[in-house]
Formats: structure tokens, C-alpha cells, sequence
């Protein structure tokens, strides 16, 4: 019997219960890809990371990335949480303020800072792949159905439009608070319309109109094609989100070229969580997509394993 040791971790918020929930499994054993999907099935969680060693020895650790249904070449709140996890309890050494680490993903090399502050581990932010613009999508009724909302309940200003920063997210904006809560997932249309489109599978609606004063959207993220029905913090969106913001002049620049701006995600769900978004911008060319936010460890576990599933490193 084979005993693999993991970390609950809440992360993109500063209170425990809120945020994205996360499991961190350390390097306690090499593992089939199978198996490590089975346990992210068996935990539940929007996402499970197991942290491997790096294939490169220069970078720091391989972060592997699971949903209950399937991998992902890279994520936000995995990627944030996991390395809080690495310095908040040691297993990788942190040093006052901030802490340049690469992480291997399947997208590639992520740069993650960890910032230390007065002994604690104050924020983690992670840098994302260059946004890659999608085209519109010009069905407006459709997207409302999909929300069970109507056309008028859609922001006219702004398009419905995919972006990825490694993953693809169709953003669609919503007018008002009240009708963004009032967001019913229809799977049926999803299912006919949505799902089999890469660009559009995933679904990320979000409204001006914010319930905290320091928030510049608000936000809500569904995607049954990962197993997630809503998620409470989607980092791998955030950044695309930002991009979009910044290319339809939603937000201005502070200087330099430099936006900054913070996503509200999972109040309808009961878990706040908020996400810090920078992006750089310098003319036309997008220079820098970064995330980043707090993290609060919740508790940890064991899980028990046959012998038979253990495997050569993965």
C-alpha cells in the first residue's frame, strides 16, 4: 500500500472557504497519467496538481494539471496555488520579497514570483502566454439562450469574442449585476451549439458592474467539457479577460503601457475569490499577461494506493 500526501489549498482569496479549492499532491510518488486522473475524479475538485520534478534541471518543478475529466496544458489557480504550497511550506526555500521561479507546463516554461513579506507568503503571480485573439461571434441571440438571458440582458459595447492565453475561453459580457446572477447554464444548447468547438467550450461571462468597490468586473466561468459546471476562480481565463479588457479599451493604462485591473469570480457559488491582472501593452503588441492573488492552506490529507499503481516518473 503506496500513501501519497496531499495539501488542500484555497486559493485567490484571503479567507479560508473562499476561492478555488485545490489539491497539491507532493513528489511522493511517480505516477501513471491514468491514475492521477482517477484521483483528480475521486477528489472532485475543479482541479488537482501533482508537482514533479523539472525534465530541465535549470527550471524549478513540473507542475501536472488535472480536472476531474481531463489534463490541462496549463491553469491559473493550480499553478498559483501549488507553488504557495512549495514555499508556504517549505519544500522549496523563499527568501524576503520576491522569488523568481519557472515552472514546466504543458504550454511550456510559466514564470511564477513568489512574494514573502514579514516571514509569510503574502502573493503569488504567475506570467501567462501572450493573448491570441479569436474571432467574434456574431450569434448574440444564441450566447443569451445559453444563459438563459436574452439578447438586451448583453453588453452592446463589447463583442462576444474567444481569447487564449493557453487555453481558450469564449468571453461573453453581460450588462448589468442582476442579470449575470441571474445566469442559468442551459447544457442542452451547449451540448448542440458549443461543445464542439474548441473556441467556444468553454464559457467566461462577465458584467461591469461589480459588488465590491475595488473590482473592475465581475465574473463567472462554466465549462462542462473540463467537468467543471462553474468554476470560482478560473486564473487561465483571467488573463485572456484582461487582454480582452485592455484591447476594447475598457481599461486604461496607468503608465506605461501597464493595466491593472482585478476580476470579482464565485460569489454566486459562496466562495469570493479575486484576481489580480496585469497586462502590457506597448502599441499594438501585447508585452506581459500576469495574474496573480492570495492563497490560505486548509488542510491536508493521505490517499492509499496499491502498489500496482505506482509507475516510472511521469
Amino acid at each position: 500500500m503506496k500513501t501519497l500526501h496531499y495539501t488542500l489549498v484555497d486559493v485567490f482569496t484571503a479567507a479560508p472557504f473562499g476561492g478555488n479549492q485545490l489539491a497539491v499532491f507532493q513528489e511522493d510518488a511517480a505516477l501513471e497519467t491514468e491514475t492521477m486522473q482517477k484521483i483528480a475524479r475521486e477528489l472532485n475538485l475543479s482541479e488537482t496538481v501533482f508537482i514533479r520534478p523539472a525534465i530541465d534541471p535549470k527550471k524549478t518543478k513540473r507542475f501536472r494539471i488535472f480536472t476531474p475529466k481531463v489534463e490541462l496544458p496549463m491553469a491559473g489557480h493550480p499553478t498559483i496555488g501549488a507553488a504557495y504550497v512549495l514555499a508556504e511550506k517549505g519544500f522549496l526555500g523563499t527568501k524576503e520579497g520576491a522569488n523568481e521561479w519557472i515552472i514546466e507546463e504543458g504550454v511550456g516554461d510559466i514564470p511564477v514570483t513568489v512574494y514573502k513579506e514579514h516571514a509569510q507568503i503574502s502573493k503569488v503571480e504567475m506570467k501567462q502566454p501572450l493573448p491570441v485573439f479569436g474571432e467574434k461571434y456574431r450569434e448574440t441571440e444564441l450566447a443569451a439562450n445559453l444563459l438563459s438571458l436574452s439578447a438586451e440582458d448583453l453588453d452592446p459595447a463589447l463583442p462576444i469574442q474567444t481569447v487564449s492565453s493557453g487555453v481558450p475561453f469564449l468571453f461573453i459580457p453581460v450588462r448589468s449585476l442582476a442579470a449575470i446572477q441571474n445566469i442559468q447554464f442551459r447544457m442542452d444548447i451547449w451540448e448542440k451549439y458549443f461543445s464542439g468547438n474548441p473556441d467556444t467550450k468553454h464559457i467566461f461571462t462577465f458584467t461591469r458592474e461589480t459588488e465590491e468597490a475595488q473590482s473592475t468586473v465581475h465574473s463567472r466561468m462554466f465549462a462542462p467539457a473540463m467537468g467543471i459546471p462553474e468554476d470560482p476562480a478560473t486564473g487561465a481565463a483571467s488573463g485572456p479577460l484582461g487582454a480582452y479588457l485592455v484591447e476594447h479599451a475598457v481599461i486604461q493604462p496607468i503608465d506605461n503601457g501597464v493595466h491593472l485591473m482585478r476580476s470579482e469570480q464565485g460569489i454566486e457559488m459562496g466562495r469570493p475569490s479575486y484576481i489580480d491582472i496585469t497586462i502590457v501593452k506597448e502599441g499594438d503588441a501585447y508585452k506581459e499577461v500576469k495574474i496573480g492573488g492570495s492563497c490560505v492552506i486548509i488542510g491536508s490529507g493521505e490517499l492509499y494506493l496499491d502498489e500496482p499503481h505506482q509507475a516510472f516518473p511521469a
